[in-house]
């Protein structure tokens, strides 16, 4: 995707969560295929990584994949199929093979139209800059709703993300939350995947788990914030996708 690396910094790979399903977009079209603006949300985020520098690309498709394939395939990028659907974490493993252990992979859903390049860029660079195992995009607000809490030491690292239904009401307190949107360095993002388990309420593998292992084992995780909670807009529903397109069109005009 990106023919002039900087040979200063290590490869850059992302990796984008499309495999869902959308249920409760009403609709049988896969989430990741809903249109603002003329163009799917993947597209917008396929711009948005390649707009940020990134290397090459794989897409984790599951639901429709083949029609995912076909409405949003591009040179440079890779699909590898998520089936069954085990969760975020299990997404990430599908793709494990594709991986640089020597370079620093992206994170990201497919449902994100909205992030901005230079919030990407800004996480890469951090994560090549730094001595950190993985930087998580975080979002700064008054209440933090239903999103998952980012737990800090008192240095600033991070050394946990804790779901809101998990939390406790101490924590709900906390108006820093976990975007969605990492940067690894992917050796250790390897290890991560390969030490997740299913032992929480939902059965699943989740990404976020890989953060509590990177600091279980030492390795120190760093949050990068941001205060516009609109550029990191996810889309779950149908009232959400003319949200996000109001606000695009908000931001163009």
């Amino acid at each position: 995707m990106n023919d002039h690396q900087d040979m200063t910094r290590p490869r850059v790979q992302a990796v984008v969560l499309a495999a869902g399903k959308g249920t409760r977009m009403k609709s049988d079209l896969p989430k990741v295929l809903h249109r603002i603006a003329g163009r799917t949300l993947l597209d917008h985020v396929l711009d948005v990584v390649e707009q940020a520098g990134v290397d090459d690309c794989i897409v984790v498709v599951g639901h429709q994949a083949d029609k995912v394939r076909q409405t949003c395939g591009r040179p440079g990028l890779t699909f590898v199929l998520q089936e069954p659907q085990l969760g975020t974490g299990h997404a990430v493993q599908m793709a494990a093979d594709h991986l640089d252990p020597g370079g620093l992979c992206v994170v990201l859903a497919g449902d994100v139209p909205l992030l901005r390049p230079g919030t990407v860029r800004r996480i890469i660079d951090r994560a090549a800059a730094g001595d950190a195992a993985a930087v998580v995009l975080t979002c700064v607000v008054p209440d933090a709703g239903a999103y998952g809490r980012i737990i800090k030491d008192a240095d600033g690292s991070v050394t946990g993300i804790v779901e809101a239904r998990d939390a406790t009401e101490e924590q709900l307190r906390i108006g820093e939350y976990n975007t969605g949107v990492f940067c690894f360095r992917s050796a250790e993002l390897l290890r991560a995947l390969g030490n997740l388990t299913t032992d929480n309420s939902q059965g699943e593998y989740y990404l976020t788990d890989t953060v509590a292992d990177l600091v279980r084992r030492g390795l120190r995780v760093e949050a990068e914030a941001i205060d516009d909670p609109g550029e990191v807009v996810g889309i779950n529903t149908v009232s959400e996708l003319e949200a996000a397109a109001r606000l695009l069109t908000a931001r163009d005009g």
